[in-house]
Order: structure tokens, then C-alpha cells, then sequence
């Protein structure tokens, strides 16, 4: 499973599940790549020229931009691409710090693994700091 990390998030929390993720795909079914957008694509890669390679490559994506939920054409390009998609909404409109991201994703890290695994694709799940995935 390839699962990338979305530009508003830092490059290097891709790059850090990616190693601490890696002695764990052995005794994965399917093993798991982390990867980051800006680091595969491009700083300031258009959501309608990443999706589709993502979605070519049956990923999953995890961001804090609401948005693409929200624009009618961003929702149809991942419900068309079946790309999984996870929403990190941050407690305030800054966002979450660093560290609060890093946090939030590794303490989530297992649970979205299953819940990446287990659902047809698309998807699209969100969380807040305080609140576990709803699916929507």
C-alpha cells in the first residue's frame, strides 16, 4: 500500500513513517510505502495533476486540507481516481503544529492502516485532535 503524505503536512513525517514503518512490512500482508507529495511531485503540485498518478497507484492520502472535500471538482477527481483519504482537521485554522501533526498521525498510524486495508476504495475518513475517524 503506498500512502502519501499531502504538502501541507512536513516532508519529513513522510520520510519518518516510511523507516519506522519499515521492520513492520515483513509481517505486513501488504507491505506500506510512505511517501510525501512535495517530495514526489513537486512543491505546489496541482491536486488534478497528483491525483490521478495516486490513484493509478491505489494510494492513500493524508492531509489537513479540507478542501478537497469541500470543491465539487477536487471530490469527483479522488472519488474518480479511488483514492482513500484521510482528513486531520487541526484544532485551530493555523493548523496543528510539528509536533501536534506528528503526534496525531503516529498515535492514528495503526488504526488508519486497518482502516485503509478494510475499505473499498474510495473512501475518505476524518478526525480531529480529540475525536477518532468518522467515516464520511
Amino acid at each position: 500500500m503506498k500512502v502519501y503524505i499531502d504538502e501541507n503536512l512536513p516532508p519529513q513525517l513522510a520520510r519518518g513513517l516510511h523507516i519506522l514503518q519499515q521492520p513492520l512490512n515483513q509481517r505486513e500482508r501488504e507491505p506500506i510505502e510512505v511517501k510525501s507529495i512535495k517530495d514526489e511531485f513537486g512543491q505546489g503540485t496541482q491536486d488534478e495533476d497528483w491525483i490521478p498518478k495516486a490513484g493509478k497507484e491505489n494510494a492513500i492520502i493524508i492531509t489537513q486540507d479540507y478542501r478537497i472535500q469541500r470543491d465539487k471538482n477536487q471530490f469527483a477527481l479522488y472519488q474518480e481516481h479511488g483514492l482513500g483519504v484521510f482528513f486531520f482537521k487541526p484544532p485551530s485554522k493555523n493548523g496543528f503544529t510539528y509536533w501536534q501533526m506528528v503526534e496525531q498521525v503516529v498515535k492514528r498510524w495503526e488504526e488508519l492502516k486497518k482502516l485503509a486495508s478494510k475499505e473499498k476504495r474510495p473512501f475518505a475518513f476524518r478526525c480531529s485532535s480529540r475525536a477518532d475517524f468518522e467515516k464520511i
